[in-house]
């Protein structure tokens, strides 16, 4: 008997349908990945919804479970593109939005191939802990590449408040991102298997989720180490104002820092009526004299007068033109009697902002780049002594690298002072994200952290993460606060990196075992139906360990 034919219509249909499925397949999970990327970003401040985070994991957990990495690359692509692109909008306030557009996309790759090492070890048992370990690895690996990384974004500094908090005390940012990973990829996973009516499956994700609930709690009782007796210092951050919003702001360098002499000498006379106790020392932010007094008396003078008036010292943001043309980002220590008497240069300088790295390149793609900055990094751990405190110093986005500012308490800063020029980005929720960062750091570190900023948001805030105090946008302000300086070393401060490169290692290996068990049980598979005879059914229908989505 002849076998049956079919109509090509009919043959043309059979094979889009499979395609069709497929295609929805892949839609079910692009959309809700997109949406909880979104989710997360809404999770981060000025909003204070750090509560989110777990949800998100546990919807991206689902959505990456089972796939084969390639689709899972997709997905955690499409999930960091609905992440960055709000969060990072700041970027293309005034260069547009090309560089804003290209900078999401490309970081978004890392969130792609955290996507992939998540579907990977989904199979695993206790896929949670694994996946979370990659999630952290995916992190050190944009903390650091390309020019020095950009480490905006961790999950971790998106929690400056809330149950998880605490554990960055222990394990600094990357277990804080690890925790809240956790217990959002062991919610998911336990959820799964619950609506699956498989109890006992279930009760490995769910005691990783009562760990995960449990991680800031119990960081949060492991005390620090007391290395000497504890102190007090009365600090003042002023925020003098910019005359513009945009790439501008310092067009008018001199009224900058008239702004900020005026408003210290206002600080001054406060004191003097008592309304405001003497301040031991006085900060101002990042380029907050963008006229190197060095070269400029006049500058030179004014500041003078100023510190003379508060009669403390003045950390002052000042550009410094070197011998070889370049540009110094610095941190000047100004005496009220002996003048300019220490600095600190920004260590580690900004990318496309203070210096543009393959410049003829990037010319190609905006004219912005010509505006960018010859400036160096400069030496040092980042320590000023200023009115008897060792403050360590995180000019601006330095505050967002880990190894920054471990280095300046290891080398005894008391307190972290974050001087940052935020005009740039106009009214955007930049100062926000930076601020949830000093927050974390406070914590990580056990430190009394002193936000400066030109135009706002300037903030005090206490070891426990709290803001004391804060100022508005785009007003002049001063906040003065007595800050007890303790002699503390937190568990984060003394493993510095190691909580890091452990649960990155973790993750790789993770990603290995989950690679040499498919592959084991591929060879299984295909060994038992050579066993069993040539396959039957649909040519489209999956091998065993296949995954059916592709």
């Amino acid at each position: 008997m002849a076998a049956p034919t079919l109509d090509p219509a009919q043959a043309g249909s059979a094979s889009r349908g499979p395609r069709s499925a497929r295609w929805l397949r892949l839609l079910a999970r692009a959309l809700p990945a997109v949406a909880a990327g979104v989710v997360l970003y809404l999770s981060f401040p000025p909003r204070e919804l750090w509560w989110l985070a777990p949800p998100v994991f546990a919807v991206l957990g689902v959505v990456l479970r089972g796939v084969r990495a390639r689709r899972g690359f997709l997905l955690g692509f499409l999930f960091g593109l609905g992440f960055l692109v709000p969060l990072l909008s700041w970027t293309g306030s005034f260069v547009g939005a090309l560089p804003w557009l290209a900078l999401c996309l490309f970081e978004a790759l890392a969130f792609g191939l955290a996507g992939a090492g998540v579907a990977v070890t989904s199979r695993l048992p206790a896929a949670p802990l694994w996946g979370a370990a990659v999630w952290v690895a995916a992190e050190a690996l944009r903390s650091r590449v390309p020019f020095g990384g950009l480490p905006w974004g961790r999950v971790g500094f998106g929690q400056p408040e809330g149950l998880f908090l605490p554990a960055a005390s222990v394990g600094g940012v990357p277990l804080l991102s690890f925790v809240t990973v956790l217990a959002g990829l062991a919610l998911g996973e336990t959820v799964r298997r619950l609506a699956r009516r498989e109890l006992r499956a279930a009760l490995v994700p769910a005691v990783l989720l009562v760990v995960a609930l449990m991680a800031g709690p119990v960081a949060g009782s492991v005390p620090p180490t007391v290395n000497g007796p504890s102190r007090s210092v009365t600090v003042a951050a002023v925020q003098g104002n910019v005359p513009r919003l945009g790439l501008d702001f310092n067009a008018q360098r001199r009224a900058v820092l008239d702004n900020h002499v005026r408003v210290t000498e206002q600080l001054a006379a406060e004191v003097a009526a008592g309304r405001q106790p003497q301040p031991d020392v006085v900060i101002w932010p990042e380029n907050s004299s963008d006229i190197d007094p060095f070269r400029n008396a006049d500058a030179a003078a004014v500041i003078s007068e100023a510190a003379a008036a508060v009669k403390a010292p003045i950390l002052v943001g000042s550009v410094l033109v070197n011998q070889d043309r370049t540009a110094s980002n610095t941190i000047l220590v100004w005496d009220p009697v002996r003048g300019p008497v220490a600095r600190n240069d920004k260590r580690r300088i900004q990318p496309f902002g203070e210096y543009m790295p393959w410049r003829s390149f990037f010319r190609l793609f905006s004219s912005y780049v010509d505006r960018a900055g010859n400036f160096v990094p400069g030496p040092g751990p980042g320590v000023l002594e200023a009115g008897g405190a060792d403050i360590g110093i995180a000019i601006c986005w330095e505050i967002a690298f880990d190894d920054l500012v471990a280095e300046s308490v290891s080398a005894g800063a008391t307190m972290l002072a974050v001087p940052s020029n935020n005009a740039t980005f106009g009214l955007s929720e930049m100062t926000y994200q930076q601020l949830a960062m000093s927050r974390v750091r406070a914590v990580e570190h056990d430190r009394p952290v002193v936000v400066a900023t030109t135009s706002g948001v300037s903030a005090t805030i206490t070891p426990e993460g709290a803001v004391t105090g804060s100022t508005g946008q785009f007003v002049p302000g001063t906040l003065v606060a007595v800050e007890s300086l303790e002699d503390t070393t937190t568990l984060a401060t003394r493993l510095r990196s190691v909580p890091e490169w452990v649960l990155t290692a973790v993750g790789v290996m993770a990603i290995g075992a989950a690679l040499l068990t498919g592959r084991r049980a591929r060879r299984g598979a295909a060994a038992a139906q050579e066993g069993a005879g040539p396959r039957t059914g649909p040519a489209d229908a999956p091998r065993a360990g296949e995954d059916v989505d592709g």
